[in-house]
């Protein structure tokens, strides 16, 4: 029996010509240094509006559907790129390693929904006696093609170019096209890849005319000397006769500079003969003095112009294509670019938009890069497969690393020995192919600097199949795949999240032989990734660790409305798609509309350009650390300026830091060391380094790097300001049996002595509270403490109870002292059904002026409790205190594990926008190392929290038992309160979604512990809250 075409895995392709470097052929020189494609006639785009029908299997096609005058009146019509389902037309379905479908391989689901795609275009009158291409940049997964009603050839590989010659097909005038797309195919067990299963023809679709005679590929390779200085410039190239007469020729290049310059006196020239229905190979080679090299760094690309000219020196054709001088080699264990071990500043990026799929227009590309850029991010690996031709062609032009991915993981066959396609040999041609064909079309890309066999496919004779044709085609460049744990082909050690300590032994198994670049890292799901820190210390600090790729860029989130209306980010099983992996989409630096996340800010913050240490801080000396690998830090405008209690009270320019890459200076900064300090204030020194010029993806000024470093001020002690309290220097205080009520001339604080909490607190007949504070050690779990709260850290804390404690008053006690009302309440704190809880002591100290100073205490009982999720007081404020105001570490979020990117300052903005909007709901919007915090209304009036000296914040309409609940942004309805929370402490983050979690010195044990803070109303036109703070010190 027969099988179908699109379940069979010896077939790759029918008619499908050879992938190879796509080149537009030009009719004269002016046109091709235009690099637009449109600019040659010989270049027709297909893209657009096609008629389009959508059927549950490809048997179920409307007969004659190819025809070249099939009847598509009442068909749909469809953009050209997009996905299917983007469009309304099945569903997406998203799964992380398991299948949508029965593991048979190669057989595919009868359910196997198609899409046939018809159009109208026209060839001509110039194209006549040319040789006609057609171009599929990215079709998934499987589709056949006809030409007027003919059929030129069958493909697979969804993100891997697809071209047909279809000279014999085409006329001149009118033709149609009609493809037909299967979503499932053979190929798809080759492409599960951790993201939406989505369909259809959604990349570019071109027609290219080239004469007879063509140049059909060229490889250029730069070699540079042993000093990395001058280059030999190899250019490889392959020419087509598809006449029926040999053809003499000639082929020149000329070589154009950065600034449009010729580089050789004249044009380089060889001449050739190409027989009939032939094809021919020719080198061109030059020595190049000192070129401009090509980096990340310094992205400067030559113009390489190609023209073939016919045996009487008419040119018939010229084509393009830009040239990075560069080298990539290892060395003494380092991989080396242009002779320097570079440090990889990567993610990982999927191909998605949040309303187009992966249907990516050059804008979304671009957007993406240029938030990269500004965020010191130099690398991307194309998780898991090659991306669209213009992607790599604005790598070259922004200055980015490509570590280049093709299209092909296996993972849910898992990576037993004899169990995974990679390890079969009837499968060699299908994975082969798919490498052959990325490296193929992407070869003359400098951006490209590692060519990797895939993703968590286990690890087989196929890919050393790949491998071997890999090297065999191209030496310029390092091989790369994570499955080959012992490095027998790969260049790389290149493991998914182990722990720095597990990266250090892995380097050590090697004996510092092979570059250490981690391909997966610090995975970025809901509130992360923490510890960034400790993973770029290691690199900085361990021999051969050269960086790594986050994952990831991006959360997978689809843009939709629920039932209601309501706009959210769709996520796994959203969509009726079963089976699915949830929110396990959701996992980048960038939510999906490219806001960034906080861990986009920590990840700028550890991979930051500049590096400041004191030196002898008093005399204005400081270390500086240049961690270009290429570029002099003079390149960079630096200033500083001074901070008083977070507010800035000086500054000035500095001179150009002339430090070289990979080195350190010492600098001094011309400031004025204080010389009177203010009692009891913070000094900060706050250098900045920013752009000194516009580029194409940041204006000048922009900021690529600071540091804030304390001011060692010794002040002189001075004797505590007295504070008037007005019309009563002392307080009032009633008891009842149910009741303790405290008043002032300005305020009235009431206790509930059956619950041991204040429930009323007035100041100025205004109220400050609704109820609190009352001790919290619970959190909305994060996707870092275990995704779906059902594993890890948010596991263990429910098991123990943390999320449901019960408070009890176990005694409350009031008495006076020099005027003030002192109120202490013990607690026991447990929950429903264990034996263990905290035994609790909160002493409240009330002043003449209406100030709480809180004194909070307590211990655990009964059996080992796990790690504590947080330690601190929870309050409910009235709603109308809608400023936030504080000093401390900001403007965004922060925790113990990801604090660097926050500096120390004095903040404002809105309540609501202390809220990070995690596609996910889950515990967020925290601030690190608060001095005071205050929250007031529209008059200037509300409440200050204190630190004895330092705590954290958040402050929001929602309740933690809100955001526990919520599993979309839908699900959060703003309350009419505000919850307030001030923590001791809180557990660091991690990265446990996927690596490890939090690590040992950022979890809370569940130990004895206390803390105090002071809470203190005020007004506008009193003192201000930095008054009242130091007043406390």
């Amino acid at each position: 029996m027969k099988r179908n075409d699109w379940e069979n895995h010896l077939v790759t392709g029918i008619k499908r010509l050879p992938a190879r470097t796509d080149l537009i052929p030009y009719e004269d020189r002016e046109a091709a240094l235009s690099g637009a494609r449109t600019a040659s006639p010989n270049f027709k785009l297909l893209n657009g509006v096609w008629s389009f029908i959508y059927v549950d299997n490809p048997k179920l096609s409307p007969p004659g559907f190819q025809e070249e005058e099939a009847d598509t009146f009442d068909w749909d019509l469809i953009e050209v790129p997009s996905n299917w389902q983007m469009k309304g037309y099945g569903r997406p379905h998203y799964t992380n390693v398991k299948y949508p479908f029965p593991l048979d391989p190669p057989n595919v689901p009868s359910e196997n929904p198609t899409g046939i795609y018809r159009r109208k275009f026209v060839v001509d009158e110039s194209w006549d006696g040319r040789r006609i291409t057609l171009m599929f940049r990215g079709v998934d997964s499987a589709f056949y093609v006809w030409i007027n009603g003919k059929m030129a050839g069958f493909s697979k590989g969804s993100r891997l170019p697809a071209e047909f010659d279809i000279t014999e097909f085409a006329q001149i005038g009118t033709n149609s096209i009609a493809v037909q797309v299967m979503q499932w195919s053979d190929g798809s067990y080759l492409e599960d890849q951790d993201m939406w299963w989505l369909s259809g023809i959604f990349r570019d679709v071109y027609l290219v005319a080239s004469p007879k005679l063509d140049i059909n590929d060229v490889f250029v390779k730069t070699h540079l000397d042993s000093k990395y200085r001058d280059a030999e410039l190899e250019i490889e190239l392959k020419l087509k006769n598809v006449s029926s007469r040999k053809a003499l020729c000639s082929v020149s290049a000329e070589l154009l500079d950065v600034s449009g310059t010729a580089v050789f006196s004249r044009p380089l020239k060889k001449d050739a003969s190409v027989n009939a229905s032939g094809d021919s190979s020719i080198v061109l080679r030059s020595l190049v003095k000192n070129p401009a090299k090509w980096s990340a760094e310094t992205p400067n690309l030559y113009t390489l112009l190609l023209t073939l000219s016919d045996a009487s020196g008419k040119a018939i054709e010229v084509k393009t294509l830009k040239v990075g001088f560069r080298s990539v080699e290892t060395k003494n264990g380092n991989m080396l670019v242009n002779g320097v071990p570079i440090m990889i500043k990567g993610v990982n990026r999927h191909e998605f938009h949040t309303e187009l799929g992966r249907a990516l227009t050059e804008e979304a590309m671009v957007e993406d890069l240029v938030i990269m850029k500004k965020f010191n991010i130099n690398a991307i690996r194309t998780s898991h497969y090659a991306n669209a031709p213009r992607f790599y062609e604005l790598c070259d032009q922004y200055g980015i690393y490509v570590l280049a991915e093709t299209d092909l993981e296996t993972h849910g066959f898992g990576y037993a020995e004899g169990m995974n396609p990679s390890m079969w040999p009837e499968w060699e041609n299908a994975c082969v192919d798919r490498m052959v064909r990325m490296v193929e079309a992407y070869k003359n890309h400098p951006c490209a600097i590692i060519w990797s066999l895939g993703n968590e496919s286990g690890f087989g004779c196929n890919h050393r199949k790949m491998a071997e044709w890999t090297r065999k085609k191209d030496s310029t460049r390092l091989l790369h795949y994570e499955g080959d744990y012992a490095q027998s082909i790969a260049d790389i050690i290149g493991p998914m999240y182990p722990a720095p300590e597990g990266c250090i032994e892995l380097v050590k198994k090697q004996n510092y032989k092979k570059p250490f670049i981690m391909c997966e890292y610090a995975h970025a799901m809901g509130n992360g990734p923490g510890v960034l820190k400790e993973y770029w210390d290691m690199f900085y600090s361990e021999k051969c660790m050269q960086g790594g790729f986050v994952w990831e860029w991006c959360d997978h989130g689809i843009r939709t409305l629920n039932e209601d209306g309501v706009e959210y980010f769709a996520y796994g099983g959203d969509f009726g798609d079963t089976p699915h992996d949830g929110n396990f989409i959701a996992d980048g630096l960038v939510f999906p509309d490219r806001s960034p996340s906080p861990g986009l800010f920590e990840l700028k913050k550890q991979i930051e350009p500049v590096k400041v240490e004191a030196a002898d801080i008093r005399k204005g000396l400081v270390k500086i650390t240049n961690r270009y690998d290429f570029l002099n830090l003079d390149s960079l405008n630096a200033s500083y300026s001074i901070l008083l209690n977070g507010r800035v009270i000086g500054s000035g320019g500095i001179p150009p830091v002339d430090i070289k890459a990979q080195s350190s200076g010492t600098v001094k900064i011309p400031f004025c060391f204080p010389a009177n300090p203010k009692p009891g204030a913070e000094y900060f020194l706050c250098l900045s380094f920013t752009l000194p010029a516009d580029t194409i993806w940041a204006k000048a000024g922009h900021e690529l790097a600071w540091a804030q470093l304390p001011l060692p001020v010794a002040p002189k002690k001075t004797a505590a300001k007295k504070v008037s309290f007005g019309k009563s220097s002392a307080v009032d205080a009633i008891e009842s049996d149910v009741m303790i009520a405290v008043n002032g001339a300005r305020f009235k604080i009431v206790f509930d002595k059956v619950k041991g909490a204040i429930t009323e607190w007035n100041f100025e007949d205004m109220p400050l509270l609704v109820n609190g504070p009352l001790l919290n050690f619970w959190r909305a779990p994060i996707d870092n403490d275990g995704v779906g709260g059902g594993h890890g850290f948010a596991k263990e804390w429910r098991d123990a109870g943390y999320h449901e404690m019960m408070h009890r008053c176990d005694g409350i006690t009031l008495k006076e002292s020099n005027g003030a009302a002192i109120v202490t309440v013990k607690s026991r704190i447990a929950p429903p059904i264990y034996r263990h809880g905290f035994l609790a002591e909160y002493v409240y100290t009330i002043t003449p002026d209406g100030a709480i100073s809180m004194a909070v205490s307590g211990k655990p009982v009964g059996e080992k409790l796990p790690h504590l999720p947080r330690i601190g007081l929870q309050m409910t404020l009235p709603d109308d205190l809608d400023t936030a105001r504080w000093y401390g570490l900001g403007p965004g979020e922060a925790y113990i594990d990801s604090k660097a990117a926050q500096r120390a300052g004095v903040y404002s903005c809105p309540v609501e926008e202390l809220y990070t909007p995690y596609v996910f709901p889950q515990e967020n919007g925290n601030r690190e190392d608060v001095r005071w915090v205050s929250l007031s209304n529209r008059h200037g009036m509300g409440l200050c929290a204190i630190g004895a000296p330092l705590f954290n914040f958040t402050a929001q309409y929602f309740s933690t038992d809100d955001l526990d609940k919520a599993k979309h942004s839908y699900d959060l309805v703003p309350r009419d309160e505000i919850s307030l929370s001030l923590d001791y402490r809180q557990c660091g983050i991690g990265s446990g979604s996927c690596g490890p979690y939090a690590f040992e010195q950022y979890r809370i044990p569940a130990e004895a512990f206390k803390f105090g803070l002071s809470l203190r109303p005020f007004m506008a036109g009193e003192a201000s809250e930095e008054n009242l703070w130091m007043l406390s010190r």
